[in-house]
């Protein structure tokens, strides 16, 4: 299955690593100096021409991983990949569901 990251490119969900909230992991000086790493690698594609609001990491084959800067908000990119996953809610592990 695929996930639409903006302006038509499109990966797939076995390859993506993890989505981040960009507002919030990039107060972490480790977060930081991972991207700085990752820009000054090439790695990093800007998918967007607005306010970016997602990272998302994921494996390529050529160059062992690429940085997706997306406008789509994590939690939209988690719906599009649990849609294409036939609409499967997203639950939380028996030991953090509050009673």
């Amino acid at each position: 299955m695929y996930i639409h990251l903006g302006l038509g490119v499109v990966v797939r969900e076995d390859d993506v690593i993890g989505i981040f909230d960009l507002e919030n992991t990039t107060v972490s000086k480790t977060t930081r100096d991972f991207l700085k790493r990752a820009e000054d690698e090439n790695l990093v594609e800007d998918v967007c021409y607005d306010l970016p609001r997602s990272i998302v990491v994921c494996r390529d084959f050529v160059c062992g991983q690429r940085v997706y800067i997306t406008q789509i908000a994590p939690a939209t990119l988690l719906k599009r990949s649990r849609a294409e996953l036939g609409g499967l809610p997203f639950e939380r592990p028996a030991a953090q569901k509050q009673k």
